[in-house]
Order: C-alpha cells, then structure tokens, then sequence
C-alpha cells in the first residue's frame, strides 16, 4: 500500500525531514506528504513540493488519503537518536526509509524563490547601509520555547540565549559586524543597541536574509538548519540538548559551543516529561564571559572584521542573472527594517537576572 507521510512539529523538524523523503522519492513514485505545519518550506525542494499538502487541503482526504497507509514519523524515539547515535536528520531517514544502519548526515536540498533571494539581499544591502558595516551576522537567539511574561524573556528548556548574554554578544560584535536580529520578540531597550531588527519575514523570507549574510549565529531552533542547508559558516550554542542529535558539529562550516556538556541530563521529548531533568537544565544557556570572548573571536577567525560597506557588497546571495540594477530607486523592494540607534553607555557586570530586573524597570 501507498504511504502518507504526516510531519509535525517545529520548522526544524520539517527541515529535518526533507533529506530522508527525498531518499524515499528515489525508489516511490506514488506517496504524498501531509505537513501539519510549516508547509511552506516543502515549496523549496523541487522533488517533494508537488507531493506536499497542509493538512487543511480541500478534498485531502478523499482525494490523497483514503487508499494510503498513515506514516506519522516520530524520530524523537529512534534509539540511536535518544543514545546520541544520530542526529535529527538520521533519524527520520532510519525510520521513514526503514534503516539498519546509522546513514551519512544528507544536505537539506533548498531552492529559494526569486523573490526570497532578492529580498534577503536587499534587506542585507540596508543592514550595511545602516551599520556602515560590510559584514553581517544574522543572531537567533530564541527557540520555540521561549516565553515573554511581562518584561521577562526566558526559556526553561535551557535552548535559547540569555538576555543578557545576547546584550553581551551584540556589544562586542557591533563594532566589527552589521547585526541582523532573527526574533519576532522585542528585547527591551534593542532601539538602542545599533542593530536591525525586521519583522513579519516569514521563514522563506529568513532564508533569504540568511543566505545573504556572512554569518549566522544561533541556538538549538530553525535558523542553524536554514544555515545548514543554505552552507553558510554558522555558530551555534548549545545548553539542554546534545550537539550530536540537533546539530552539525561534523560540518567544517559550524562551530559549537557547547555549554552544557557534562552538565545537561537529556531530555527525552516525546518520550516522557521529567520535570527534575528540566529544573537540572534549565541554566544550562547561561555562558561565561570567557565563553562570550570564544564565541566572538571565533566569528571574527572564520569571515575578519568589516571594512565599509557599499552599494556593491552583499550580491553573494543573488544569481548573477538577478544581480539588481540601480538605475531606477523605484523599483527596489527594501522590507521595512527597525534599526536601533546605539547609544555610548558604560554598565556594570550584572548577573543574567539582575540584568532582567533591570530592562523590566527601565523600559518605557
């Protein structure tokens, strides 16, 4: 019998899965795929795209489902995956093409539109401008877990950023980097941190911003996977979860620092939900200064610093067919960008929660 493949979960997941049903196309013609969520991204790869429905379709049911067998991969309960044996990746490859063996780490195949790849670009060319830098690094700093109560950002799953290690991180890359701030949240007081912050992008539209830029800077979500498959020198902090199972770190393009090791307990999603596991993990993000200094020297190892940025730079991410002509201003589509003005300040060492305190008092 025929398959339907049902994929949750986050964009990463969905990312994660691409490689191994691309396998699967290679030896079955008659499948489709049901994306519970993140549909879009399956537009991207040229060989699923046509076989890729959200779940909402009209007449999905009568007419893609009702003659299939119902697959709902789950590779958070692969062994080799809980035993770090594997990485996402792997794990949907081992179960959606019925796997004996750990199989080589597959690239994520992407295809960006026109459209994503012209407005990654311009949205890169107005960073410089505004930064007067010609290097820039993109920062995810937030997962799916992260929550806003009040003025207070956290994660207690130990997989994002630190407020205040990322205002840490923004300070000493801002003078050698234009930033590119990759949250729907709103940090307190960013206005005054000199960076960009777009908004309503969407994730194809994140692609294309990270396919434009020089460098991407992330955590434990969606972004370092883009980054994956778009081949870009990426670093990526790690607390809760391992390295091996949600990352690259066999990749010559990623650096990881991994700030939990030998101190995390895994955490085993999907499998159960151990509140003790989450309390010991949950500071697990929170980086030293020393770590902070590896962090951005090695940024500055992998692309040096920037020169001055000019209306030439930031065309990498364009075919040469679609290389823009600046003729005519009017017809330059720029997405509307925030950009902080930075302010001269001197601030004393706090600890990550005296800095919380802080921006809750101190935002207007």
């Amino acid at each position: 019998m025929n398959k339907a493949f049902f994929i949750n979960g986050g964009a990463g997941r969905v990312l994660c899965s691409i490689p191994a049903l691309e396998r699967y196309a290679e030896t079955h013609d008659d499948f489709v795929i049901v994306s519970e969520s993140w549909d879009e991204l399956y537009l991207n790869n040229p060989v699923l795209r046509d076989k890729t429905y959200s779940v909402g379709h009209k007449g999905l049911f009568e007419d893609h489902l009702k003659d299939k067998e119902i697959v709902s991969p789950e590779p958070y309960r692969i062994n080799q995956y809980f035993n770090q044996e594997c990485n996402l990746i792997q794990a949907f490859d081992i179960e959606i093409n019925q796997l004996d063996e750990v199989p080589e780490t597959r690239k994520i195949n992407l295809e960006l539109s026109k459209a994503d790849q012209v407005n990654g670009h311009n949205i890169i060319a107005e960073v410089k401008a505004g930064s007067g830098k010609d290097k820039i690094v993109v920062i995810q700093p937030f997962g799916q877990g992260t929550k806003t109560e009040g003025n207070f950002i956290f994660d207690s799953s130990g997989r994002s950023m630190e407020v205040s290690n990322l205002l840490s991180i923004i300070e000493k890359l801002k003078n050698n980097f234009g930033i590119a701030l990759m949250s729907e949240i709103e940090i307190p007081g960013w206005t005054g941190l000199g960076i960009a912050c777009p908004k309503n992008l969407g994730l194809n539209g994140w692609m294309g911003v990270i396919n434009a830029a020089d460098y991407f800077l992330g955590c434990d979500s969606v972004g370092q996977h883009m980054a994956y498959s778009l081949d870009k020198p990426t670093t990526v902090v790690v607390g809760s979860t391992f390295p091996e199972n949600i990352s690259y770190p066999d990749s010559k393009k990623f650096t990881i620092i991994d700030n939990g090791k030998g101190k995390r307990r895994y955490s085993p999603i999907r499998l159960t939900w151990d509140l003790c596991i989450d309390r010991v993990n949950e500071d697990s993000m929170v980086l030293s200064d020393k770590t902070i200094d590896q962090l951005v020297k090695g940024i500055k190892d992998k692309i040096g610093v920037s020169k001055k940025s000019s209306s030439d730079v930031g065309l990498s991410g364009i075919p040469s067919n679609m290389k823009p002509q600046y003729g005519d201003s009017s017809t330059k589509k720029i997405a509307p960008i925030n950009f902080g003005t930075p302010k001269s300040t001197t601030k004393k060492k706090k600890k990550p929660i005296d800095e919380l305190l802080e921006l809750e008092t101190t935002k207007s």
